[in-house]
């Protein structure tokens, strides 16, 4: 039997931190040398957030250079994983008939996925399959494909999301790597102890946490990554925060790692 996994949530901020080495680049090599090595990754980015369920079903998926106003370095740069057509049709299957998903070869390894997984697995040794974010539904929905999806650990599938805790790009403030607005601390520090507690049912009901949450979560695509990861977990497992930190003042650099 393969090794269970633990399921990780990365606050990927950046994607020039692919080029980068620093405390949080750092701490992701550090991580992909100490857990073991899974068998495949399906990953969650933030960055895939479309109006319906898809997952890449590529052998060798492109890697998808999805911004402008970087340097000419961030767009040379290939992270030649392979797919795996295998593993994307169990999520169709597991996922099955409630939730169609596509099987699709429109998309490729985003930024939310390479910026963190060149620093985690640099050899592009492991597999890895994208899930896409529904953007037309709740969290709740989220949280419960996470649920679905957790038997895929005990294969040796490791879950990833890929996102931020605390994400308000039009705040953020360039080439301030150690600001932090006392709202998204706030909200980071709340958010850290309701995974403490298990309380995953309260972050489901985030619009509901006040003004730090709203100024936290503009918008869902970069927090809704969490939720797959929580759901995935056992309640039963450790969790652990192997990075903490802030970026630019109102972006959360926070990593989970749930088992």
């Amino acid at each position: 039997m393969a090794t269970r996994p633990p399921v990780l949530f990365f606050g990927h901020g950046t994607p020039m931190l692919t080029l980068t080495r620093n405390k949080y680049t750092s701490a992701w090599a550090t991580l992909g040398k100490t857990i073991p090595k899974p068998k495949e990754i399906l990953c969650i980015s933030a960055h895939w957030y479309i109006g319906g369920p898809a997952v890449l079903s590529q052998v060798a998926p492109p890697t998808v250079h999805d911004f402008g106003g970087f340097p000419q370095a961030l767009f040379d740069v290939e992270y030649p994983a392979h797919g795996s057509p295998t593993l994307a049709k169990q999520v169709q299957k597991l996922l099955a008939p409630s939730i169609p998903v596509q099987l699709s070869d429109r998309w490729g390894f985003d930024h939310g996925t390479w910026t963190v997984m060149r620093h985690l697995y640099p050899h592009a040794d492991v597999p890895v399959v994208q899930l896409s974010i529904d953007g037309t539904k709740p969290a709740q929905y989220h949280y419960d494909v996470g649920k679905r999806l957790a038997v895929l650990r005990d294969q040796g599938v490791m879950i990833v999301g890929s996102g931020n805790l605390v994400h308000n790009l039009p705040m953020y403030v360039r080439n301030t790597p150690d600001l932090k607005f006392d709202w998204a601390v706030a909200f980071d520090l709340r958010a850290r102890d309701l995974m403490l507690a298990k309380d995953y049912e309260t972050l489901l009901r985030y619009e509901r946490l006040g003004k730090e949450a709203a100024l936290s979560i503009p918008t869902p695509d970069h927090f809704l990554p969490l939720l797959y990861v929580l759901g995935a977990a056992d309640k039963k497992e450790p969790i652990h925060f192997p990075v903490e930190g802030y970026d630019g003042g109102s972006m959360s650099m926070r990593a989970v790692q749930i088992g």
